[in-house]
């Protein structure tokens, strides 16, 4: 559990960047004339550029932190299967006992 908090964590700064580039921002004026339309295209595409820009710098940030949180999440699972296998030997051990436990009961109401 502690792991998926190590990665919330990591990731949670950049939520809103991605939001505020995934929501589209684009100027949405409707020019009258065929030249007001051709600078509101050339305008849009410089947005795009500029968000498509931000996008790589942001993913570039994720990855590293991926890079960082991938590890953490494999000491995590190394350390869960150790616990894991400690608590299968010790529900071993305890069925053992409780059938030795009632193999001496047995014994000691049959002998009487």
């Amino acid at each position: 559990m502690s792991a998926w908090l190590s990665v919330t964590k990591a990731v949670l700064p950049y939520v809103s960047d991605i939001i505020s580039v995934a929501v589209p921002v684009f100027t949405r004026r409707k020019g009258n004339t065929e030249e007001s339309q051709i600078q509101i295209l050339q305008q849009q595409v410089s947005e795009l550029q500029v968000a498509s820009l931000q996008n790589v710098g942001d993913i570039k940030a994720l990855a590293e932190q991926l890079k960082t949180a991938l590890p953490l999440l494999e000491q995590e699972t190394q350390r869960v299967d150790a616990k894991l296998r400690r608590a299968n030997l010790l529900c071993g051990l305890a069925l053992g006992v409780g059938v030795l436990a009632l193999v001496v009961a047995l014994i000691a109401l049959l002998s009487k």
